[in-house]
């Protein structure tokens, strides 16, 4: 059981959102929710989490241009950003490193292989 790790999940599809918040919730993380960039920026503003899930694919800054704007500040480069994507391609796993994650999780998400690399970065 992890001590009380707080993860911030990126995600504009509210049903995603839910079932990673269950997952995690369930393994006794605490989760921040943000449906777009700009609330995760508000979020950011006033914490510092353990922990970023960032889908690629949202309405206002995509995840790629996201995680590159967090890696250049200080503040939070050295925070874990895992994407979690269903675009699995060489290019979007390549466009990935080069942005700043560090992990890429797949959509859909198989719960073992989630919560095990949850693990690995915030241990």
């Amino acid at each position: 059981m992890p001590d009380e790790k707080t993860i911030l999940h990126i995600e504009d599809n509210f049903e995603n959102r839910l079932l990673v918040r269950r997952i995690l919730v369930s393994e006794g993380y605490n989760v921040l929710e943000a449906g777009n960039a700009s609330e995760a920026i508000d979020i950011l503003s006033n914490m510092t989490p353990d922990l970023i899930l960032m889908d690629i694919n949202m309405p206002d800054i995509d995840g790629y241009t996201l995680t590159a704007r967090l890696k250049a500040n200080p503040v939070y480069t050295n925070i874990p950003i895992l994407a979690i994507t269903a675009n699995v391609t060489a290019a979007a796993k390549e466009k990935s490193q080069v942005a700043g994650f560090n992990g890429y999780i797949e959509k859909p998400i198989d719960i073992d292989s989630f919560l095990e690399k949850i693990s690995h970065y915030v241990a």
